[in-house]
């Protein structure tokens, strides 16, 4: 595989995480990243909020768009209750790659399929590739231009149920204004902001919640 950043972070939580310890995994990358290098997984600040979003929705699929290095899949997945899983989705052959290798070492690739393509690709196979009736929880952490089109394609594609909760990263930074006009003003979806910080920094960001009403 080839080196860089998303390889270094892995190679550092396989010699200072404890293998199985999804808890342990996740500390040793913040560690790592506030340190070392910073990286764009949702981080830990965000992440107690995810955390407090899935234990909420209690989800029996998840689905997230954009796995980067399998931070957040691992930081979902932990969550999941027993027969529950979740699908992400990373076009990034190289980030894939190293999200296996993560998500396996957290103990946790019983929980969590990673599915390599783009978003616009794999989205409408879903249903009839990968046994996706609904998503019930939707993490959406990729390319800002893309979280309201793939949101739309959720819908059209029949992924999204009444009740389902997409969270959606970095709405303030680097900013993701479509979406945030589209799921506030289309009168789909009831939505909730959480302000924090963009990961590992004092900059101003946000989590949006939207359920989709069907």
């Amino acid at each position: 595989m080839a080196g860089g950043k998303e390889q270094r972070i892995l190679e550092h939580v396989q010699q200072n995480a404890k293998r199985g310890d999804p808890q342990s995994v996740l500390d040793t990358i913040d560690k790592y990243c506030r340190e070392k290098e910073w990286a764009m997984n949702v981080g830990d600040e965000k992440g107690l909020i995810l955390d407090n979003l899935v234990r909420e929705a209690d989800p029996p699929v998840a689905l997230e768009l954009g796995t980067y290095c399998g931070y957040s899949a691992v930081r979902i997945a932990r969550l999941l209750k027993p027969g529950a899983h979740l699908l992400t989705i990373e076009m990034n052959p190289v980030h894939a790659a190293v999200a296996r290798e993560m998500i396996e070492f957290a103990g946790l690739n019983n929980k969590v399929e990673v599915l390599e393509g783009s978003t616009e690709s794999v989205i409408p196979r879903l249903k009839t590739e990968h046994g996706v009736e609904y998503a019930d929880f939707v993490f959406i952490d990729h390319f800002g231009n893309r979280y309201a089109p793939d949101t739309k394609l959720l819908e059209s594609c029949g992924i999204l149920r009444k009740g389902s909760v997409l969270v959606a990263d970095n709405v303030i930074y680097p900013g993701a204004p479509d979406f945030l006009e589209y799921v506030r003003t289309s009168g789909r979806y009831d939505c909730t902001n959480f302000p924090s910080h963009v990961e590992y920094t004092d900059k101003p960001d946000a989590l949006e919640k939207a359920v989709f009403k069907g």
